[in-house]
């Protein structure tokens, strides 16, 4: 069964997130005829097997992308679609107040068998009511507007991609969209045709871990208490020292319950779970820039083992230690 794929393009679209996804689904496409029976006419493929990929855009008008690509599309379709993938972009707040555009996304998607956002496209997905009530992810830069703007989306800004509902798929950021796609794919034809794909375009099938390990560090706020932005700024200064609340409340000359509250309350999350963060945040550091150990980056980041260290990445991070050294070394 052939299968229809339609890619909206915009001005300003990020161009990654549109091409990445159509080069997946053009590929399967090519795997899909290769491997299939030749017919009468010593020919592959047929009608019955693959995607049929477009990229359309608002009365077919050409359109530059974020990066200045120029991008040729066809008209918006007006019948049903199998699968409509929404890009995103800094174009997207554009499209958000055109009520053509978005009153077709609707209609489009009410027919559709599913529906595909990646990156700020679920700006446009949520626009739409797609996501209503839906766990969903974008990438992590946009995560928290996002949370602010539609409050009735559970944002998670950890996972790579995640089916939101029934119908409806969101991706990370940029090149997410990519391993929606062969996931999509895979859905459609199985696991086989997929690792083909990612092996053609040299992707892994499923990447490790979460958007965690590719968002830099995150900047914590500074307490409005000298006494307690004191505090941060010991333990950000020896990651590695001892740092109890106890001894926290003590430098800080609070009760250890006292400190807890007002630290909480300035930083945003409790003094033990900002110390787990700043170790990890060093150790990130020292496994990206030097050829040291695990067992010494944890015992310099206070993490006194090696394999404490690596059970708090694969909580925090989605991926162990060594993993994080292969990629970003």
């Amino acid at each position: 069964m052939r299968r229809s794929v339609v890619l909206l393009a915009f001005p300003g679209i990020q161009s990654l997130d549109l091409v990445g996804p159509f080069e997946v689904f053009h590929t399967a496409g090519l795997v899909l005829a290769a491997d299939a029976a030749p017919t009468a006419d010593n020919s592959v493929g047929g009608p019955e097997i693959g995607y049929d990929v477009s990229v359309v855009s608002k009365d077919g008008a050409p359109i530059r992308t974020e990066s200045g690509l120029q991008l040729a599309a066809d008209p918006l379709p007006s019948g049903p679609v199998d699968t409509l993938v929404l890009p995103g972009g800094g174009g997207t707040a554009e499209v958000r107040d055109d009520p053509d555009l978005m009153g077709w996304i609707r209609e489009t998607a009410r027919g559709a068998r599913r529906v595909v956002s990646v990156c700020t496209g679920a700006f446009l997905a949520a626009e739409a009511g797609l996501l209503d009530g839906c766990r969903a992810t974008t990438h992590w830069a946009f995560a928290d507007r996002m949370a602010e703007e539609f409050p009735g989306v559970d944002v998670d800004p950890e996972p790579i991609f995640v089916r939101s509902s029934e119908r409806v798929w969101t991706a990370a950021g940029v090149t997410a969209g990519i391993d929606l796609a062969l996931s999509l794919v895979e859905d459609d034809y199985g696991t086989d045709v997929a690792q083909t794909v990612a092996r053609y375009l040299v992707l892994y099938l499923r990447r490790p871990g979460g958007q965690t390990q590719f968002a830099p560090p995150v900047w914590m706020p500074r307490a409005k208490r000298s006494p307690i932005r004191e505090v941060q700024e010991s333990i950000e200064a020896q990651p590695g020292a001892t740092h109890t609340v106890a001894d926290l409340a003590k430098r800080a000359a609070m009760s250890p319950r006292h400190f807890t509250r007002v630290f909480t309350d300035e930083v945003g999350e409790a003094p033990a779970t900002y110390v787990e963060r700043i170790r990890t945040d060093a150790a990130r550091r020292l496994l990206e820039q030097t050829d040291d150990t695990v067992v010494a980056i944890a015992s310099r980041c206070g993490f006194g083992t090696a394999e404490t260290m690596r059970r708090n990445f694969v909580r925090r991070i989605g991926v162990s230690p060594d993993q994080y050294r292969r990629q970003f070394a």
